[in-house]
């Protein structure tokens, strides 16, 4: 009999238990939905705390997040710790600031995935989400298309980088993850026209 109410009570304790796609250690993930109202993310505090909800949703807690945004008086590089960072399945994205913005991290459509674990749609699915929100030049310093350090949702651009490393053609900007170009605006669909959704990238403060 306590043999089979043991069994019981470990059998309940695993039904009770989260199952989760992603790795606790999780430190690094794109966005798997923007708030919704294009480049108006609440400005960085806004934007953070979407990162923080989305992490927490998903099952790893304690942890302070910063979205990968730069404004006009802020570097996103400055906002995101040391490294190293790994993605929802434990893989190292960068080890490093340097090797972050550097030819050796590990950014790819495979690897950027979501909170949940889940693959982003890139260049060639539909719809493309590959457009990612940063407002940064290629050594993560900001760039002036900020759409208003992230409060506009009209006119203006707001500079992204392509999460699967691929653009119209083979050239440097083309295949970067965090400098590609600027959007045609900051209205939702102003993003969704040139290929993106409103996602950003988030970086657990290490």
């Amino acid at each position: 009999m306590k043999l089979v109410l043991a069994i019981s009570a470990t059998a309940l304790l695993g039904l009770a238990a989260p199952s989760l796609a992603q790795d606790s250690t999780m430190s690094f993930f794109v966005t798997s939905h923007g708030p919704g109202d294009g480049a108006n993310l609440g400005g960085l505090e806004g934007a953070d705390a979407h990162c923080t909800a989305l992490a927490e949703a998903a099952g790893v807690t304690g942890k302070t997040w910063a979205a990968y945004l730069s404004t006009s008086e802020v570097n996103a590089r400055d906002r995101i710790g040391q490294g190293p960072w790994v993605n929802a399945k434990g893989e190292t994205i960068a080890a490093s600031l340097d090797e972050l913005h550097g030819d050796q991290n590990r950014i790819s459509k495979q690897t950027a995935l979501d909170e949940n674990g889940a693959m982003v749609n890139g260049r060639g699915d539909s719809p493309n989400r590959h457009d990612i929100l940063t407002g940064s030049m290629p050594d993560g310093t900001a760039h002036e298309a900020t759409c208003e350090n992230w409060t506009s949702n009209g006119t203006g651009s707001a500079m992204v980088g392509h999460h699967d490393r691929m653009g119209l053609d083979e050239s440097a900007p083309a295949k970067s993850w965090n400098s590609s170009h600027p959007s045609r605006g900051c209205s939702q669909s102003d993003l969704q026209g040139t290929g993106g959704d409103g996602l950003f990238y988030c970086f657990a403060v290490q």
